[in-house]
């Protein structure tokens, strides 16, 4: 078991750091298969004789988990590395997916609450937080670039499990709802393979390496520091909790839209057909994947905070134009309703990279994953007010694009409100700032630059990520040559293959959606 420790995972000298974002791929791109739960809607509803929202809480109460499980499990997986977290995401993950196939078989629909939503929805949280600050560690010149990459397979899982769990549902039975069991025992053993072999590839990288020729520059504005908070502290400041306001106001008025995209498009065009309505929310997916990278890596020169002032502002513009004349045409409605989507997608993956900027490196994780309460929150908010309203307006005989103007009209107001909360955020002040390290702390880890292990009682490794000198020398030097376990030819092999994985299937996904979503241009 101590392969799964985090000093058997650290990069040997000259290993390229390209060789790592694979493994965050593999995760993400395995997870993200929660964005495609709707596939199972009908057949789970068919098979249960049940209501719409006894089925739909399967999905709320996994993204639940998934905040809950990333607040409570991002200090443990900084303490124990990307490794031993990406191998708990996928026993959580796939046995989300057996424990689930069971309560179908036996018609247990609390069965199926615990094993997709609660135990599906922990291996959701800890996948989803696990490579995020190993890349930060691995790109620190390019922050939102590397939160972008290990983010992005989150909104790409949806296009690649979208069609496989449609295909696998027509193949092993002659009506969907007699084949979800194989689908969900099939998708559990595939995504077991995807994630732990991502978690064969991760590496971390020395204490104190930095990529060859990068200099660190002075800060480029007031909003980047160079010390660092620990988790303990961070919650303490008024900044995170303006972050929290800013990420849970993008999310609520992203997954507004993308929960009701199909009957959206249908309200406000009633000429157009189911086929079309399920290119419109294959685009959306697009959109959502490609602006976790897009516009995450741009906020590396725009700047974190002027990016969410983008997201935010915008984006309340865009939710005006689809109130005004959002029913002008499908043109206008699918270009505004894209935008908005990439602005959710690019709130998610930018985040990582505002909390480095604000709060150090040294927690990243663990800050992340308390933020992430905001995304629980979000979506049950979210859904919520898009469908409160429609269900009224309803229930009134309002039909087509006005069932939705008092819902487009809150997101307004909803993003006006994350606008402000992000002009409130300020530097840190000082006082929350963790102690640089001492000389001979220093000095030991420029001695021997490998991750050692330190007993619980040890003061110097609450108070800094540093190497302590109370280990004996067979200690030292079994860490040393931990450093070279797995970390020679055959480990940069599985990281080239997996590479050649991830962008099959990403290029698999891409081509399907760009094949459902050409029917809107038919």
């Amino acid at each position: 078991m101590n392969w799964f420790d985090r000093r058997h995972t650290i990069a040997p000298p000259g290993y390229n750091r390209w060789l790592v974002p694979p493994a965050a791929l593999a995760v993400h791109l395995s997870i993200g298969q929660v964005y495609a739960f709707s596939v199972f809607k009908n057949p789970l509803l068919d098979r249960f004789g049940t209501s719409h929202t006894s089925i739909a809480i399967i999905f709320s109460i996994a993204i639940v988990m998934l905040g809950l499980s990333a607040a409570f499990g991002g200090k443990w997986m900084e303490r124990n590395g990307p490794r031993k977290a990406m191998a708990l995401s996928a026993t959580f993950w796939a046995s989300g997916f057996l424990v689930a196939g069971l309560g179908v078989q036996l018609e247990q629909l609390w069965i199926v609450y615990l094993g997709y939503g609660v135990l599906g929805g922990i291996g959701l949280g800890i996948g989803y937080i696990s490579p995020v600050s190993t890349l930060i560690k691995w790109f620190p010149d390019r922050p939102g670039l590397a939160t972008g990459l290990a983010i992005m397979g989150f909104g790409g899982g949806a296009m690649l499990a979208s069609p496989l769990t449609a295909f696998l549902l027509g193949a092993y039975a002659d009506t969907p709802a007699d084949a979800i069991v194989p689908t969900m025992f099939t998708l559990a053993a595939v995504y077991a393979v995807l994630i732990t072999t991502g978690a064969i590839v991760v590496r971390v990288p020395a204490p104190g390496w930095k990529p060859e020729g990068w200099v660190p520059t002075p800060k480029k504005n007031s909003m980047q520091t160079t010390a660092n908070v620990r988790v303990s502290q961070a919650v303490k400041t008024p900044q995170f909790y303006l972050l929290w306001v800013v990420l849970f106001t993008n999310v609520t008025a992203g997954i507004g839209i993308l929960e009701q995209a199909s009957p959206m498009i249908r309200d406000f065009f009633p000429l157009v057909t189911a086929g079309t309505a399920a290119g419109f929310v294959g685009l959306l997916s697009l959109g959502n994947m490609s602006g976790r990278f897009v516009w995450s890596s741009t906020s590396d020169h725009l700047g974190r905070k002027r990016t969410y002032m983008m997201y935010l502002g915008v984006g309340a513009v865009l939710y005006s134009v689809l109130a005004a004349s959002g029913n002008a045409a499908v043109g206008l409605f699918v270009a505004v309703t894209f935008i908005i989507v990439t602005f959710y997608g690019g709130g998610f993956a930018t985040v990582p990279a505002y909390l480095k900027d604000l709060f150090g490196e040294l927690e990243v994780g663990a800050i992340h994953g308390r933020l992430l309460t905001a995304w629980s929150a979000a979506g049950i908010a979210g859904p919520m007010i898009v469908n409160a309203f429609v269900d009224a307006r309803s229930a009134e005989g309002v039909e087509g694009a006005a069932l939705y103007l008092p819902s487009l009209i809150t997101m307004v107001g909803v993003l006006l409100v994350g606008f402000v909360a992000n002009l409130l955020i300020r530097p840190v002040d000082s006082r929350h700032h963790e102690p640089e390290p001492g000389v001979a702390a220093v000095t030991a880890r420029a001695a021997a630059p490998v991750s050692v292990s330190v007993g619980a009682g040890s003061a110097l490794r609450e108070k800094a990520d540093v190497v302590v000198l109370d280990e004996t020398a067979e200690e030292i030097e079994e860490d040393r040559q931990a450093v070279s376990v797995g970390a020679g030819a055959g480990a940069r092999n599985a990281a080239i293959a997996l590479w050649i994985v991830v962008s099959t299937l990403l290029a698999y996904g891409v081509l399907q959606t760009a094949i459902k979503a050409s029917a809107l241009f038919g």
